[in-house]
């Protein structure tokens, strides 16, 4: 690969422990790390007092209780999810009964999918229905703290950032990550529409990013830009491919990521059949056969 991307991946933290990371926002980090959450879910803490919790995380009931001993003698009044992957939103039914927080979202998992038809993947939190549903520009209030809603989906149809407006901090998900570029994975994932949110951020203000997963990111236009680029020589990489007769999804991986370990081929295999998509769309390739996943790949 030649575009370099400006991978931040240091971090100091601690499991459990509370962290102040900016004025009127906390972070603690559940112990869920793996090769898809980096060290683990960040959960954010907004405001004081009556305050929003972003993306309470997985399952986790030691997480949920470090939470909350985050925020003793406080009150969780809002819940922003930004997607409804299993280490992001399921925890928020154990905070429950605990709390009478409304929460906000996009909405269910595959929600930016069902006016055209699309039936998502299982393995998403199929359980989570936000009580008020957001969209692009939406602002939403408590008593010390307010964001903008930023739709961006991509990664997956109901992605959502969140701008602390005092600070212009984006609170980034899985959108756009320090550590790692993002898998988007079909039918819910979608690389035109992950491309255009991409876009979407090199037209705003926003002065750090904060990832659910890794450290701030703090060139945050550079960083964009540079997913924007590797992107493309992603699609590049699949024309050489298949200029050297390598036409199919599942032969192309071990020749476009050299270096990455093979447990990992089956997600890199993912977001090749999503540039796939994107490219025979534009008609810059052809396929023969279904599903694209097993169909033989030519030039356009």
């Amino acid at each position: 690969m030649s575009v370099a991307i400006p991978y931040k991946r240091e971090m100091d933290f601690e499991y459990g422990r509370v962290e102040q990371i900016a004025p009127g926002v906390r972070r603690v980090i559940a112990n869920n790390p793996s090769a898809f959450t980096f060290h683990g879910t960040g959960t954010y803490i907004l405001g004081e007092g009556d305050v929003a919790v972003i993306d309470p995380g997985p399952s986790d009931p030691n997480h949920i209780q470090a939470i909350f001993e985050a925020i003793q003698g406080e009150t969780v009044s809002h819940v922003l999810i930004t997607h409804t992957h299993m280490d992001h939103s399921p925890g928020y039914q154990l905070m429950k009964p605990a709390c009478d927080a409304v929460t906000f979202g996009f909405g269910p998992h595959g929600a930016g999918k069902l006016e055209e038809g699309v039936k998502v993947e299982e393995g998403g939190d199929m359980e989570f229905v936000p009580d008020e549903k957001v969209s692009q520009g939406d602002v939403i209030e408590g008593k010390t703290w307010s964001v903008e809603c930023v739709y961006t989906p991509g990664h997956t149809s109901n992605h959502v950032c969140y701008q602390l407006r005092d600070g212009k901090l984006l609170f980034t998900g899985d959108h756009v990550m320090g550590w790692s570029t993002s898998i988007v994975s079909p039918p819910d994932g979608d690389m035109e529409a992950y491309m255009a949110s991409l876009e979407l951020l090199l037209d705003r203000d926003d002065e750090v990013y904060w990832p659910t997963h890794g450290p701030a990111i703090t060139e945050p236009k550079a960083h964009v830009e540079a997913f924007i680029a590797h992107r493309n020589e992603r699609e590049d990489q699949i024309l050489v491919c298949v200029d050297e007769g390598v036409c199919l999804i599942d032969q192309m991986v071990p020749k476009m990521y050299q270096g990455t370990p093979e447990f990992m081929y089956p997600a890199a295999a993912r977001s090749v059949l999503a540039s796939v998509e994107y490219m025979t769309k534009r008609g810059v390739l052809v396929a023969e056969g279904k599903p694209l996943m097993d169909a033989i790949l030519k030039r356009g």
